[in-house]
């Protein structure tokens, strides 16, 4: 027996690993780098990697003459990617870019007393502290380096300004971290993205067969293979459309069974009426006219019983065959003996995929619709539409159509409707339900809809022969 897994527990772990991995990734990041804050990062590697580059390159400035500090300061700031500068002091300027430096760097420099000489080992400098501070309008970040100096003498700073984001990234050299950042988000979305699309794909599979089996197409199966609620769903789905399949085929074959067994009497019946008829006193005539009507009218309903469960019968895997449409049209309005009540529009050389016979029920029932219900007159067009892969065979009347509510119920078997015709007008209510039965077994579909301003149009939606 397969072992199920809820899909909560696998949703759930599979969170807990990715926020697993996204914490390690953080907290390693922020203990290397010294804390979250922006002085945090001078504590850390990125700020000693500052203080190196200022002592390998401008340690010894004091002791340089004034145009050679100016070059060096310049020659710092170009190939770091930022403006530097000797200050002096509380904010004096004393040699590089010549900008007024913002209130709050200056009193930051301020309240840093310089260090004392502490008792220490001999060769290792004193501990210096570096700051990291943005500024606003403009935007910028500046990075202060005390340099050291003799004691008793006034404090010097290299004064570091990096105009964007970009920049200070650069210097402080975190452009790895950047990458592992971006890393970090891909680990995410390669952690996810699978099981996601999994769900969504089975879901989508899901949803595609229900849709398939509310519109009848009960051999429609769904893969069950999964081990989780979706696959325990899949199997509950194949489970439902199977009976249905069954329940409908069978409905259909006991409808044809009826229908076959009354055909038998039904037609001793029709002879008897017709001997009966052509026997009886003439008085007795109305009455027994009255009975042949209502004998011929059971006689049709048996036939498009037999019709309806012959095509709802039909094997699923019989091969369609190239089905030419504009002889075939001919073939059924001849049939119909519509040629003069009916207008076709169809470009010669459009051929579709069908079964032949099935094709020609449906066109014959559907004319024979529009021609009963629209009325004498009323005009009545077939025509093709070719998008794609597909050929939209339509047939349209200029008829009373029927109600927008009604719609969604044309194509059910014994359905009219108009519930207060009579036989003559309203028919059996099968016609349409051969016609959807018919082109559904060759692999087509069929939509109803209201034609403006008036009328009823049918779509045959099939596939092109091209």
């Amino acid at each position: 027996m397969k072992l199920r897994l809820p899909l909560a527990l696998k949703v759930s772990v599979w969170l807990l690993l990715n926020l697993v991995v996204l914490v390690a990734l953080a907290v390693g990041l922020v203990a290397y780098n010294g804390g979250l804050s922006w002085n945090g990062l001078m504590e850390g590697p990125p700020g000693r990697r500052v203080e190196a580059l200022v002592d390998s390159s401008l340690g010894d400035i004091m002791a340089l003459g004034r145009e050679e500090r100016e070059d060096a300061l310049l020659d710092f700031a170009k190939d770091n990617g930022v403006e530097a500068m000797l200050v002096s002091g509380p904010g004096r300027i004393i040699a590089g870019e010549a900008r007024e430096i913002p209130v709050t760097v200056r009193e930051a420099l301020r309240a840093i007393r310089p260090p004392p000489e502490p008792d220490r080992e001999p060769g290792k400098p004193p501990k210096r502290r570096l700051l990291l501070l943005k500024t606003g309008q403009p935007s910028a970040f500046w990075i202060t380096v005390p340099i050291h100096h003799k004691p008793g003498a006034p404090p010097l700073w290299v004064v570091l300004r990096a105009p964007t984001l970009a920049s200070l990234l650069r210097l402080l050299d975190l452009t790895t971290w950047l990458w592992l950042g971006a890393a970090a988000a891909a680990i995410s979305v390669l952690f996810w993205l699978p099981m996601v699309r999994n769900l969504t794909r089975d879901l989508a599979r899901l949803t595609s067969a229900t849709r398939e089996i509310a519109n009848g197409r009960f051999d429609t199966r769904v893969n069950a293979s999964r081990r989780d609620e979706l696959g325990a769903l899949g199997e509950s789905v194949n489970n439902m459309a199977a009976r249905l399949d069954q329940m409908s085929t069978g409905q259909k074959r006991f409808l044809g069974d009826i229908a076959h067994e009354l055909g038998s009497p039904l037609g001793r019946m029709q002879v008897s009426v017709e001997i009966l008829q052509q026997r009886a006193d003439p008085a007795l005539l109305p009455s027994i006219q009255d009975v042949r009507e209502e004998v011929d009218h059971m006689a049709r309903l048996v036939e498009e019983l037999l019709s309806f469960t012959r095509a709802g019968l039909q094997p699923r895997d019989t091969p369609l065959a190239t089905v030419e449409l504009a002889s075939l049209v001919e073939r059924v309005l001849v049939r119909e003996d519509a040629k003069n009540a009916v207008t076709v529009r169809l470009l010669a050389g459009i051929a579709v995929k069908a079964v032949p016979g099935m094709l020609e029920r449906a066109l014959c029932n559907l004319v024979r619709n529009a021609l009963r219900h629209a009325g004498q007159g009323v005009a009545v067009t077939i025509r093709a539409e070719v998008t794609g892969a597909k050929v939209n065979l339509i047939v349209e009347d200029e008829g009373p159509g029927v109600p927008p509510e009604a719609l969604s119920r044309l194509g059910e078997p014994l359905f009219r409707p108009d519930l207060s015709r009579n036989r003559d007008g309203g028919g059996t209510g099968l016609g349409l339900a051969i016609v959807k039965t018919c082109i559904e077994s060759s692999g087509g579909s069929v939509t109803f809809s209201i034609r403006q301003p008036n009328g009823l149009c049918v779509t045959l939606q099939l596939v092109s022969a091209a």
